[in-house]
């Protein structure tokens, strides 16, 4: 799924970095943003890129066999990746 954002709103997005350093699978998603629709699945030791808004928050949920469970809620401006410095932790 692609998500075209406007001119405007585009401008106002930062690259975010997040990796899952756990051994189960989770279920990454924003929320908290109007008109905003942002979920992706992301697999142990996988780095997730992205773009948003910097007020929105990243919701991590991790699933364990038939439930999910809300590990974390993590503000996107610091998961912001900063140009230059070369290394995501």
């Amino acid at each position: 799924m692609i998500q075209i954002a406007s001119t405007t709103e585009r401008d106002r997005q930062i690259l975010c970095c997040y990796v899952n350093r756990t051994s189960l699978l989770q279920i990454t998603r924003i929320s908290n943003i109007p008109n905003w629709y942002f979920e992706r699945t992301v697999f142990p030791g996988q780095t997730l890129l992205f773009t948003a808004p910097p007020e929105a928050e990243l919701e991590v949920h991790t699933s364990q066999l038939v439930n999910a469970t809300l590990f974390d809620k993590i503000l996107c401006s610091i998961l912001q990746v900063h140009e230059g410095s070369g290394e995501i932790i």
